[in-house]
């Protein structure tokens, strides 16, 4: 074999193996029942929502159950969210939300509460130089609130892909 065939070789297992990793970086997940619906109210509290959908989501949240509850199912996306926290700069916490209609950045209390919240729903961050990241996309959940207020633990269902 030539050096150069060896060389083109090497770089063709060098990209086959590159894309390889990137395609299986992103992977469909799924959270139910309490860690669907922390995820569905940390995010709706900055999703383009309606008042009435985004207080029914914080009163289920807060565990509040007297209150007319809409006959239809709320649904809560996101196309993205990237949230960073820095293991150097301990005061240094930040999300990026998109939205199918715009983007929001949150900072501090907030970017802390999405963090943890995406944590809980089993994603798991990648460090890089003293940055910790974690970022979901596609993020649909489902929210029955006639279920959740029946206390039997469903109906909170989110999808989503991790590893973006």
């Amino acid at each position: 074999m030539s050096k150069h065939s060896m060389i083109g070789t090497s770089i063709l297992a060098a990209l086959v193996l590159a894309v390889g990793q990137h395609a299986a970086t992103a992977a469909p997940a799924t959270a139910t029942g309490p860690a669907a619906l922390a995820l569905a109210a940390v995010v709706a509290e900055q999703a383009p929502l309606g008042r009435f959908d985004k207080r029914v989501i914080a009163r289920l949240f807060d565990g509040k159950r007297i209150f007319i509850t809409p006959n239809t199912k709320i649904t809560v996306a996101a196309m993205s969210i990237v949230c960073r926290a820095s293991n150097v700069d301990i005061t240094m916490r930040s999300c990026d939300l998109t939205f199918r209609t715009n983007k929001r950045s949150v900072q501090g209390r907030e970017a802390n509460e999405l963090y943890a919240t995406i944590a809980v729903a089993g994603v798991m961050a990648e460090g890089a130089a003293g940055s910790l990241i974690e970022s979901i996309s596609n993020l649909t959940c489902t929210l029955d609130p006639n279920v959740i207020k029946q206390k039997g633990g469903g109906g909170a269902d989110c999808m989503f892909e991790t590893g973006q």
